[in-house]
Parts: structure tokens; C-alpha cells; sequence
């Protein structure tokens, strides 16, 4: 049975940010992964409840899976484009910093058996 999928593109927060959420939930079942997000105090773990929120749903609507035996079976958190900006400095020279961007995949599925 393939794993259902979703995904977040350019998610307007640094991928460092968001590994520490997504590590989390990473092979947690799917039940324990939705309260642990609810109670997590960051500010990207609302957009990561709503992924894996949307992840299960896609799980259901195919009709393949069950609920109850959902996974977090894949989880990671890749770099977006990086918006390149310029912030005034002292004797009118500049100083430029980059606005970070995530693209973050959450797969759900049955658990992977050990061994084969």
C-alpha cells in the first residue's frame, strides 16, 4: 500500500525552525503526532498540524487506509528560495540578510514492518 502525501511549499519560515518541530512527529503514529502538535509552543507547528491534518485526509479519501493504523512514516523539511534583503548600516554602507523559506513533505501510512 502506498503512503498518502502532502505538502507545504514556501512556507515563510527558516528550515532549522521547522526541523525542530517536524522531528517531533517523525514515526510517531498518526493519533499521538495530531495532540503533540496541538500543545507544541511554536509558531510553525499550526501549519504543520494542518499538513498532517491534510495528509491523513488524503489517506482516507483514497479508501485504502484506515485511520487508526496511520504513521508518520516519512517527515523532512527542505530549503525554499531565499528572499535576498538589505537593512541600512552605519556610514551609508548596508547590510544584507536573507528572509528564509521551507518546503516541508509529511508522508502517512501503515507502519514498516522490521526486517523485509
Amino acid at each position: 500500500m502506498p503512503d498518502a502525501t502532502a505538502t507545504a511549499r514556501f512556507v515563510r519560515v527558516s528550515p532549522q525552525k521547522a526541523r525542530l518541530v517536524v522531528d517531533l512527529i517523525r514515526g510517531a503514529k498518526a493519533e499521538d503526532a495530531l495532540h503533540l502538535l496541538r500543545f507544541t509552543r511554536k509558531r510553525i507547528a499550526a501549519d504543520v498540524l494542518k499538513l498532517l491534518q491534510s495528509a491523513i485526509a488524503n489517506a482516507t479519501d483514497r479508501g485504502e487506509l484506515d485511520v487508526d493504523s496511520l504513521y508518520v512514516t516519512y517527515a523532512c523539511v527542505n530549503d525554499g528560495p531565499r528572499q535576498k534583503r538589505i537593512r541600512p548600516a552605519p556610514m551609508g554602507r548596508a547590510y544584507r540578510y536573507q528572509r528564509r523559506s521551507s518546503h516541508i513533505v509529511i508522508h502517512v501510512g501503515p507502519k514498516a514492518k522490521k526486517g523485509k
